[in-house]
């Protein structure tokens, strides 16, 4: 089977054929190109997904990866850049590997297929002119034969004629002789011109054509290998990174293992314990005492009588009920005071840290000016060394800057951690809650007195409402009977006093005890006449004396 045998007269066809192969072939690297763009675009598209969802730096949300269904997510995101990092690798190889070979081939195959047709069209424009050389020695020699043929008509004519000179006739037989002359050289040039012509033809179509044709046969042959290899490259391209696309997937399914859903809820109390106590129960309080007194009781003792019960009830709201007014946020204090024990500790471990790391950066600045004022002072060319003075001034400044605001805050720090261990767990949980500065805060106490959505019941509302009128009571019979001191306590610790309900007192100070913890936590005390209040029991040390019930004496 071969072109130059089957295909001897189908030049023109052929050209059109190889042609059409190249523009096949230019076809598919113009397919793989466009593969190439769209592998990096979707890679492109990855990344920027997997970026748009990375937690932002020293931000809540990078605080958040520490769950491990974030950490499974951050290992997703992660592994997504790999996975967009192989798609990347299939468009790098592709294009390497089929596009930039396949173009250079293509420009080799054109070459060489203009080189192939050249040799055919010289081969035809060959062949052409020995048969027009043929056809123009066929015309001669048939002129030649006819014009030798009229001269002999003519000498034959002339020596027939009487009247015809013996000199004419010559002449007429010489012409004759001359034209039959010439038709004789015609006739043998035609005769060598055309077996020339056979022998070329021969050689056209039985040698130069046929090796011209079976080269070009064997050049589209490479070039169909040539386009099935790059389709094998192109699948073996793609089947190179499976692997590794698959460890990919591989490690999602493994970080999506690693999810615990256990150790997630222990963070959420980390996260959010504030080491309190609940709420103890509230004790009931009768209000149908003063329906039991005589009528023959004066109004001065009724009124006195009816007024002590919303006394009490008074002052049991404001012990009991003030955690639970939710107020307006204020500005954090700088120690966190307004935060739970164990938040207050982590906040102020955690700005130890960072202030830490600060002065470490600043120090490591120093070191450096340090070293580039000695390369200046050993080789002054380099620059001034009183150039950096100000620099460094500037940054031993800012690290003993850094240190006292450390200093600070390790005090805070080991005023947290010192206190909370000298005494039981309990009181420990509970001390935590009333350095509170910020009330939103303190609304934690109040969870169990929330509904299961987080709103406040109906009770809670009443209890408010309860308390407002108690306290216009308390302000009202304040003023004539004070409740009676049962006994003194001691302020182990400093406390201010800034929400409604409590009194600030001075770590030391002595104060007389004028109603006694009933389990929320709370101790009613008072200073003077005109100051009393509520400080948290874990803040005071309480000595009761039974025979100080009917006291009146003030600091």
């Amino acid at each position: 089977m071969s072109w130059g045998t089957e295909l001897w007269d189908q030049f023109d066809n052929l050209e059109k054929h190889t042609q059409w192969g190249i523009d096949i072939l230019e076809k598919y690297i113009k397919f793989v190109k466009e593969r190439t763009e769209i592998e990096l675009s979707y890679a492109k598209q990855l990344r920027n997904l997997a970026k748009k969802y990375q937690p932002k730096k020293n931000s809540k949300e990078e605080e958040e990866y520490r769950y491990t269904a974030c950490k499974a997510f951050l290992s997703t995101l992660n592994e997504m850049n790999d996975y967009a990092g192989q798609h990347e690798v299939i468009s790098e190889n592709m294009t390497s590997n089929i596009t930039v070979e396949l173009a250079r081939y293509v420009q080799e195959l054109k070459q060489e297929r203009k080189s192939y047709f050249h040799d055919g069209r010289k081969a035809q424009q060959h062949i052409e002119i020995c048969w027009k050389q043929l056809e123009s020695s066929k015309r001669r020699f048939e002129r030649d034969c006819k014009e030798a043929d009229r001269a002999q008509q003519y000498f034959e004519k002339m020596d027939a004629d009487i009247n015809v000179t013996k000199a004419d006739v010559e002449k007429a037989r010489q012409q004759a002789q001359v034209r039959h002359q010439m038709a004789e050289d015609s006739k043998a040039d035609y005769s060598s011109i055309l077996q020339k012509f056979n022998h070329e033809q021969h050689e056209y179509y039985h040698t130069h054509i046929p090796n011209i044709f079976q080269k070009i046969q064997e050049m589209e042959e490479r070039r169909i290998v040539r386009i099935g290899d790059s389709m094998k490259t192109y699948a073996e391209v793609d089947r190179q990174v499976i692997p590794i696309i698959g460890k990919c997937l591989d490690e999602i399914v493994k970080a999506a293992e690693s999810i615990d859903q256990k150790n997630d809820s222990q963070l959420v109390i980390e996260a959010y314990k504030s080491g309190f106590e609940p709420p103890g129960d509230i004790e009931f309080e009768d209000y149908t005492q003063p329906m039991k007194r005589t009528v023959s009781d004066n109004s001065l003792s009724n009124s006195r009588g009816e007024g002590k019960p919303e006394l009490k009830f008074g002052g049991k709201s404001k012990g009991k009920l003030w955690p639970f007014i939710k107020k307006n946020k204020g500005a954090t204090p700088e120690d966190f005071s307004n935060l739970p024990p164990e938040q207050r500790r982590k906040k102020l471990q955690q700005k130890v840290d960072e202030l830490n790391k600060e002065i470490q950066k600043e120090m490591d600045q120093r070191d450096a000016i340090t070293k580039m004022k000695d390369v200046y002072l050993k080789n002054p060319q380099m620059g001034d060394p009183a150039s950096l003075d100000h620099k460094l001034t500037e940054v031993s400044q800012n690290i003993e800057k850094l240190r006292l605001e450390s200093q600070k805050f390790e005090a805070w720090l080991a005023e947290v951690e010192g206190r909370l261990p000298a005494r039981s767990e309990q009181a420990r949980r509970q001390s935590g809650m009333f350095d509170t500065q910020n009330p939103a805060t303190v609304n934690n106490c109040a969870q169990d007195r929330e509904s299961p959505d987080g709103s406040y019941t109906e009770e809670q509302s009443q209890e408010g409402e309860g308390k407002v009128l108690a306290t216009d009571f308390d302000d009202e019979f304040d003023e004539e009977e004070p409740l009676p001191a049962i006994g003194t306590c001691k302020a182990l610790y400093t406390f201010e006093g800034q929400n409604e309900g409590t009194i600030s007192v001075v770590e030391g100070e002595t104060l007389y005890v004028i109603e006694e913890d009933k389990g929320d936590g709370w101790t009613r005390i008072r200073r003077n006449e005109d100051e009393e209040g509520y400080v948290p029991t874990s803040y005071v040390e309480v000595y009761l004396d039974k025979n100080a019930k009917g006291a009146k004496t003030y600091i």
